[in-house]
């Protein structure tokens, strides 16, 4: 199993800490990562582009001129889409782009993305006790030792308020609950926090 340091805000150590190999003793596998990553991507798509079709443009549906002798081409309404303010052919409708992968694969894409952080000593395990009341610049200043210069990830249950009020005002700074970890989060953290008592439900949850 991985061993990791747990120490305090100020970075001190305070003990050591075996992570679960089920979850960051994993395989690398870049490929299933990126397409965890894609999913989520296009599932955060607001799909909320709309153009007007011929039937929806406003304007009157009469013929502009006859049919016949008039040595211009044929035309039937104003609001044919090859004219100046026609309506669009195939232009954008609104739209869910989500879709969904097996949860097997997902699972295994999230333990291949905390294993690559874990190899990468991007995981900081934090003792409990530290924190017990964290404000925003003690976190901010914590996150900056820890080495998270703009994107930091904090794994954090629902009995710890103190850290989802710390993080609330930091810009860059999310603060998910272990069931809600995901993958594109982790990619995207340059540190992943967690504190001590919450690898066990990590554990629970994604082994």
């Amino acid at each position: 199993m991985p061993t990791v340091d747990v120490v305090d805000l100020k970075k001190a150590k305070v003990g050591t800490v075996e992570l679960p190999k089920s979850v960051f003793g994993c395989e690398a596998r870049a490929t299933l990562v990126h397409e965890a990553v894609v999913m989520q991507r296009a599932c955060e798509r607001q799909g909320t582009a709309s153009t007007l079709r011929r039937g929806e443009v406003s304007g009157s549906g009469k013929k502009p001129w006859k049919q016949k002798h008039t040595g211009r081409a044929r035309a039937g309404s104003l609001r044919s889409p090859v004219w100046r303010h026609g309506g669009s052919v195939f232009g954008p409708k609104p739209r869910s782009y989500a879709y969904s992968m097996p949860k097997k694969k997902y699972r295994a894409a999230l333990q291949s993305a905390l294993s690559a952080r874990a190899a990468e000593s991007k995981i900081v395990v934090v003792s409990d006790s530290s924190l017990e009341q964290p404000k925003s610049r003690m976190l901010a200043k914590a996150l900056i030792q820890f080495g998270a210069g703009g994107q930091a990830l904090i794994i954090a249950g629902e009995g710890q308020s103190a850290v989802w009020q710390a993080a609330r005002n930091l810009a860059g700074v999310k603060v998910v609950s272990p069931d809600r970890l995901n993958v594109y989060d982790v990619v995207r953290a340059q540190v992943v926090v967690i504190p001590e008592r919450e690898l066990a439900r990590v554990k629970e949850v994604w082994s």
